[in-house]
């Protein structure tokens, strides 16, 4: 082994361990305990030194699962509350589907709201006769706000990133709105609306209006540099539902902020730089680096073309055939995507060689190895610390058509953008037009993609990811297509795991 490759390794495993020591060492002061509540994956933090007091019930947005809301759940249990989280039906480790989906929203709202309902009485069980709290992001945000209307039981809910329909001045009770400061207008306008009802007008950002004894408090923050997803491990958020709910309850707990932001920055970017002695040792496969080769000329066209046909071609077509909410869309847009990119380079002159198959069996083993590395490399810590990446029930079952939809994709994908003469930044270019194209098709279509406006950043860092170690695995193989299989495994993956499973 090289000596440069040893100190990337060295310089890995530092960054891995140095990620690891604090997110792990920020639960030596707490209790977690995993149960099941009636089959819902479940939960709960305390605090060793505390009376676990209060309960708040946390509940995650579309798509996500109860891991995402772990820096809210440690910060409340480390300032003395007893904290739940759980998995909607469909999401996570779930294994009941979400009924309804987008077909039905009345029926997957009383979906959702029942399991609410189940939590609450779990809730109950441990709050010892005292309110409850809730805590909902992005759409449990609204179904948990939904939920406290008229139930005096719950003594204060926390709101973020909510749209906030049906919401008055008195209900729910003491109630707190936060939103990414860097979110849609339609949300921060949403939260300042909210709580302009209790103010009578227009309403002050980070200024209480009505009084918590009567239950008609209102606050809204907009957590500074925060996204959508970034507001769930934004300080402000944090601390500003560990303050309303202190003020609501008459408790004074001031334990430490969850801060794993540049923990897991250190942990992932450790990971991924240990993608880069991988590469290298993996096999030369091409004396002469393989690919397309296209040009910008050749390129533009061959990229441009996909990105708006896609949307148009599927604008009407039925897409309804895998029990996973949106995922079935994801399938058919990367089929269509994959088969016109063939189409454009056949256009263009290209035509397989000959003993391709021969080369094929040689690609399988280091993809087969890439794949491994982010699943498992990657994967566990990503289902440790950030959101549920490991399958169970009808999850298995979704990977293979979805690895087929993402193979015909990347494939096609990697071989324009790679090889002798291909325009520099095209790698770039090619992925900016695909999330360009999932936009459009979410602009033909609102009412049943909207959800994909909130899922495209999410693939926008995984692009990222497989750009950098696609590059290594070029460099070294010559063979487009083994980082090609590899990202196309993980991503067939993420969706598999990560979308709802619905009935």
């Amino acid at each position: 082994m090289k000596k440069y490759h040893f100190i990337i390794i060295l310089c890995a495993v530092a960054s891995v361990l140095g990620g690891l020591w604090p997110l792990l060492g920020d639960r030596k002061d707490l209790t977690i305990e995993n149960v099941s509540v009636g089959g819902v994956p479940a939960t709960i933090f305390r605090n060793l030194g505390g009376d676990n007091g209060p309960v708040a019930l946390i509940a995650h947005g579309f798509a996500g699962s109860q891991q995402l809301m772990q820096p809210m759940a440690m910060t409340l249990a480390h300032s003395g509350y007893t904290a739940i989280t759980f998995d909607f039906a469909g999401h996570g480790r779930n294994e009941r589907p979400m009924r309804g989906g987008v077909r039905d929203i009345g029926e997957s709202t009383r979906t959702l709201l029942s399991e609410i309902d189940e939590m609450v009485g779990f809730a109950r069980g441990l709050a010892r006769g005292r309110p409850i709290a809730l805590v909902g992001h992005s759409m449990a945000a609204d179904l948990i706000t939904q939920y406290a209307m008229n139930r005096p039981e719950i003594g204060a809910v926390a709101a973020l990133s909510v749209f906030g329909a049906g919401i008055t001045a008195s209900e729910p009770r003491n109630l707190l709105v936060v939103t990414g400061a860097w979110e849609p207008s339609m949300l921060t306008e949403a939260a300042a609306r909210i709580a302009g009802l209790a103010a009578g007008g227009s309403a002050a950002e980070r200024v209480t209006y009505g009084d918590f004894a009567a239950g008609t408090a209102r606050r809204y923050v907009l957590a500074r540099g925060a996204e959508h997803i970034g507001v769930l491990y934004s300080r402000d958020a944090l601390s500003e539902t560990r303050d309303w709910l202190n003020s609501a309850f008459g408790q004074k707990g001031q334990g430490a902020i969850d801060s794993r932001g540049l923990w897991l920055a250190l942990l992932f970017g450790g990971l991924l730089a240990l993608a880069a002695p991988l590469a290298m040792r993996f096999p030369s496969l091409s004396a002469q680096p393989l690919g397309a080769g296209l040009g910008w000329g050749k390129l533009a066209p061959a990229a441009i073309a996909p990105a708006v046909l896609t949307p148009l071609i599927l604008w009407k077509a039925p897409t309804d055939f895998l029990p996973i909410l949106l995922g079935d869309y994801l399938a058919c847009h990367f089929v269509i995507y994959g088969l016109l990119s063939a189409g454009g380079l056949w256009l263009m002159g290209w035509r397989p060689s000959k003993g391709g198959a021969l080369r094929w069996r040689r690609v399988l083993i280091p993809s087969l190895l890439l794949a491994a590395y982010y699943i498992l490399g990657l994967g566990l810590a990503l289902d440790a610390f950030i959101t549920s990446f490991m399958p169970s029930g009808e999850r298995w079952i979704i990977m293979a058509p979805m690895l087929l939809a993402t193979s015909l994709y990347f494939c096609w994908d990697e071989w324009m953008t790679r090889g002798a003469g291909a325009a520099r930044g095209g790698y770039v270019f090619s992925k900016v037009c695909f999330l360009a194209s999932l936009l459009f098709a979410v602009g033909l279509n609102p009412e049943k993609l909207f959800f994909l406006i909130i899922i495209v950043p999410v693939i926008f860092l995984f692009f990222i990811v497989y750009g950098l170690v696609s590059r290594w695995a070029y460099a070294r193989t010559g063979d487009p297509r083994v980082a090609a299989l590899g990202n196309a495994a993980s991503l067939a993956w993420a969706i598999a795991v990560t979308f709802p499973i619905v009935s």
